[in-house]
């Protein structure tokens, strides 16, 4: 009785979130299925979605294995770009929710959340220090180079030459999102916080009717 319970609540959960998604009812279902399967202790915590969650340490593995990434400070970023009710894991909702953005976001959805993945401190700003953290974390070092941390200073100033049109030294949200429309390829300024197009296709290629 309680397997058809949480059935009917998982085919429930999948018609909403389908409709909140740019996912179909049937990806929406893989993508339950999926989270089960990270998730696998789920089924014993009940059957509404808030009781079973994903911690820090599995979603990285998932970020690590299904999209390659390996920069510890933009996984755990996104990590927390995903759970959106700050309780330090991902819901089956948020996952969805997540993803669909991720994998099929509009421009403005995706500047929203990389702006959430490089805003360290959440005060709704991006500053020369979290630029500098940011670019320091991702760019490859090279041996030759006598100062490193100099060449990442010059190009936070670049960086905010080109898109700190209100000219206050930091980018608001306004600042990043008008740069990234007149210059998609800023999106992912201060590192990659989305997936490449081949882990997309790769990851979509796993539960996807079309891709």
């Amino acid at each position: 009785m309680a397997h058809i319970t949480a059935k009917k609540h998982q085919a429930k959960l999948a018609d909403e979130l389908c409709k909140k998604t740019h996912f179909t009812k049937p990806e929406v279902e893989s993508l339950l299925r999926m989270f089960k399967k990270y998730v696998p202790n789920s089924a014993n915590l009940g059957h509404t979605h808030h009781s079973s969650r994903m911690d820090r340490t599995k979603f990285r593995d998932v970020l690590h294995n299904s999209f390659d990434m390996t920069d510890d400070m933009l996984m755990d970023r996104i990590y927390r770009a995903f759970d959106t009710d700050s309780d330090g894991f991902v819901n089956m909702e948020e996952w969805v929710h997540g993803l669909s953005v991720f994998l099929r976001g509009t421009l403005d959805q995706q500047t929203q959340f990389c702006f959430t993945v490089f805003d360290l401190n959440q005060d709704a700003f991006i500053s020369r220090d979290e630029m500098f953290q940011l670019l320091k974390n991702s760019l490859i070092k090279q041996p030759t180079e006598e100062d490193p941390d100099e060449g990442i200073k010059d190009l936070v100033e670049i960086t905010l030459k080109k898109m700190d049109l209100d000219h206050d030294g930091r980018l608001s949200y306004q600042d990043y999102s008008e740069a990234v429309k007149s210059e998609p390829l800023l999106l992912e300024a201060f590192g990659p916080c989305l997936p490449s197009s081949w882990a997309r296709i790769a990851f979509l290629a796993t539960f996807s009717e079309d891709v």
